[in-house]
């Protein structure tokens, strides 16, 4: 079987290698990471550094996404995941050119939490829509349905929820995001907090992407923390973690490392989140499980809130025993993992 892909995340690329765990014989075409194959454009290339990047490269991506269409022709199937604002125009313009080509669309867009429109052009130029996440289901009224969760897959390192509370002091993660902005205005913070618990160790975690010039230019002095690579390897050798929001919420409650979520934004996207779009809750194991039983997993610290002080109070009085609970809930809503699941609907007749 010849597989259009169309992953551009890094995130994306990790899932669709253990999707093809569970394939056989598939060939790649299209964009993705180099690693899995010879792609026609690495996901490097496609990578957009601002506003002003974004806008010169406008053209080129146009440029691609007419080479996707044409390279359609040759594919037996096409898999888009994550990154809407390619994808969905791309699928689009493929099922326009190639209306009778199966269009299947992995890790969907969180038109839960804004531009929930998007849900039209999905049902109307996608075959199958599968999603990562319980609730976003409901917000489709065709084609969606859940095909699990790709961490309940990846994640092999878990903790034993019954760790007595002795063990927790030992070693902190610090994750100040990958974002440019997130990690200039965290790392003063960290680096005040790391002070303050100095007796322990410190993992800083940064993207295996970042260059040594990349790490000198956004961190500062990160003499004090010993850096780690592996998200998920640096949580499960952690008592506790700071996280700045995304994804790495819901590995940590996953691999059972308690902690909390520090988020500062620009003051115009947080107005426009919290008081125009009414998001409630940021980090993603707060929003499962409050989308499960109304609960919460981890207290949220966000924008003035965010002080080594208010950190350093959450360390010292975090409900570990709550927590590990509370986890438990995320992985039973949770079920079961998407990869086999998805390598059988793409290897399906």
């Amino acid at each position: 079987m010849k597989l259009l892909v169309s992953a551009l995340e890094p995130s994306s690329n990790l899932h669709l290698k253990e999707v093809l765990r569970h394939t056989d014989d598939i060939e790649l075409i299209g964009i993705f990471d180099s690693s899995l194959g010879k792609p026609l454009y690495d996901i490097s290339q496609m990578a957009i550094m601002g506003i002003v990047d974004a806008l010169r490269k406008f053209r080129w991506y146009h440029k691609v996404a007419d080479e996707m269409v044409k390279l359609a022709g040759e594919a037996d199937k096409v898999l888009l995941m994550d990154g809407s604002g390619f994808n969905l125009p791309l699928a689009k313009k493929i099922k326009k050119a190639h209306p009778h080509k199966e269009i299947i669309y992995y890790i969907l867009p969180q038109v839960w939490a804004s531009r929930s429109g998007r849900t039209k052009a999905l049902e109307a130029n996608c075959d199958k829509l599968l999603g990562i996440l319980p609730f976003e289901i409901d917000y489709y009224s065709q084609k969606a349905s859940y095909a699990g969760h790709p961490l309940l897959d990846e994640i092999t390192l878990c903790k034993d929820y019954a760790t007595p509370k002795k063990a927790f002091r030992e070693k902190i993660a610090y994750l100040p995001g990958s974002r440019r902005s997130e990690i200039v205005r965290l790392m003063p913070i960290y680096r005040q907090l790391r002070k303050e618990l100095k007796v322990h160790e410190a993992l800083l975690i940064i993207p295996p992407s970042f260059s040594d010039e990349t790490i000198a230019a956004l961190y500062g002095d990160i003499s004090d923390f010993e850096v780690a690579r592996d998200t998920q390897t640096a949580l499960y050798r952690s008592n506790f973690a700071f996280i700045c929001s995304g994804t790495a919420t819901l590995e940590a409650a996953l691999i059972g490392t308690p902690f909390v979520l520090s988020y500062i934004a620009k003051k115009v996207d947080f107005f426009i989140g919290t008081k125009i779009l009414g998001i409630k809750q940021v980090g993603l194991a707060n929003i499962l499980l409050k989308r499960y039983n109304g609960t919460t997993l981890h207290r949220e610290l966000l924008q003035e809130e965010v002080t080594a002080e208010n950190l350093l109070e959450e360390y010292r009085h975090t409900d570990r025993q709550k927590f590990a609970q509370k986890a438990k809930e995320i992985k039973a809503y949770l079920r079961y993992g998407s990869s086999s699941n998805v390598a059988q609907i793409i290897m399906e007749g």
